[in-house]
């Protein structure tokens, strides 16, 4: 459902009380294709079917959601009413550049971790109500959904755990209140308290900001003493440190930046 109630108040806002095209022009049946103006990994088509579905379009693909591409490619063509086609352009051309475009970043930082076994992770560093949304183009870039929101994993971040006098029996109220099959990741910035988060059983520790060095010791002294604890680092990770990273023994990485920091490729419509 959420899907509909995306696509339509995506058309809602581009289409306003009416477009003044369709109400002046004649219906005819045309079809139209979808091109690349430049090379990209593919992202959007679950929502271009919803789209679709709900304005009565016919849809002829030509390429799958996570598939690479190249310019010049044709990607979709779609066939229908004219009106209908030219009011909801912008809006399919917006979900596939949005989708794409971080589908195409994701896909770069995932390469650079070809052959490690390390996971790429996002964050929740989202545009409001486009968190579904965006974490689905992340994965058809390749890349794996940290928690959607502040329900599915309790992360004690350095804002958190300055609210918290006792760790360890914080901890403990936790494991008797939170749902049995949830995480907790414990945020850490020194050696000191990766090896108190450990102590009081955290699930995940993030190793935040911490240069290649230290994270080797935490991966030393979680593989000796507490090797079920996944490690995952974040923080000022960019295409040219991530594989570095990945070599410390981590997990995982994660990375705000390939959804805030992914440009917009160039996706076009033409009618035949």
């Amino acid at each position: 459902m959420f899907k509909e109630d995306f696509v339509k108040a995506a058309i809602a806002e581009d289409v306003g009380r009416g477009d003044l095209f369709a109400r002046i022009s004649e219906s005819r049946q045309i079809r139209a294709y979808v091109i690349a103006k430049s090379d990209g990994v593919f992202g959007g088509r679950e929502y271009i079917v919803t789209l679709a579905k709900l304005y009565d379009l016919s849809l002829i693909w030509e390429i799958k959601d996570g598939e690479r591409f190249k310019k010049g490619k044709k990607l979709l063509f779609v066939s229908g009413n004219s009106k209908t086609i030219l009011s909801v352009e912008r809006t399919l051309l917006d979900i596939a550049l949005h989708a794409s475009s971080i589908a195409t970043l994701t896909a770069r930082y995932v390469d650079a971790l070809k052959d490690t076994g390390v996971k790429l992770l996002d964050t929740r560093k989202t545009r409001p109500m486009l968190r579904e949304f965006e974490k689905y183009a992340v994965r058809c870039g390749g890349g794996i959904n940290h928690r959607m929101g502040l329900d599915d994993c309790l992360m004690l971040k350095d804002t958190h755990l300055k609210t918290i006098d006792d760790l360890d029996a914080f901890m403990q109220e936790v494991r008797r209140k939170i749902p049995f099959t949830s995480k907790v990741e414990i945020e850490c910035e020194t050696m000191e308290m990766v090896q108190k988060a450990m102590k009081v059983g955290a699930d995940i520790v993030m190793c935040d900001n911490m240069g290649t060095d230290e994270i080797k010791e935490v991966v030393v002294y979680r593989d000796a003493h507490y090797p079920h604890i996944l490690l995952e680092a974040s923080g000022n990770v960019t295409l040219e440190s991530i594989a570095e990273i990945a070599k410390t023994g981590v997990d995982a990485i994660s990375s705000g930046a390939i959804i805030h920091q992914a440009n917009w490729i160039d996706l076009s419509m033409k009618v035949e």
